[in-house]
């Protein structure tokens, strides 16, 4: 199970879109696939949900996934990322 140092130099919400990118670069989340909804993400690694939704911010801000309202976050396909 991945850990989250809560009072380390990276803030957590950086540590939790790392591991993200880093399964998306993997391809353990491939292209359109689902990524885990905020409440897995606070179950798994034990932040709030203000948290993962920063995290999931980064990650979008980086076009490696998209949202879908009321449907949840996608991987985007590699050829559409920046």
């Amino acid at each position: 199970m991945p850990e989250i140092i809560q009072r380390g130099p990276v803030p957590p919400h950086v540590q939790v879109a790392n591991w993200i990118r880093a399964r998306i670069k993997a391809g353990e989340y491939g292209p359109d696939d689902p990524l885990p909804s905020e409440k897995d993400l606070k179950d798994l690694f034990g932040i709030a949900r203000d948290t993962a939704k920063r995290a999931y911010a980064v990650l979008e801000a980086e076009g490696l996934m998209y949202t879908i309202p009321r449907r949840g976050r996608y991987v985007v396909p590699k050829a559409e990322r920046p």
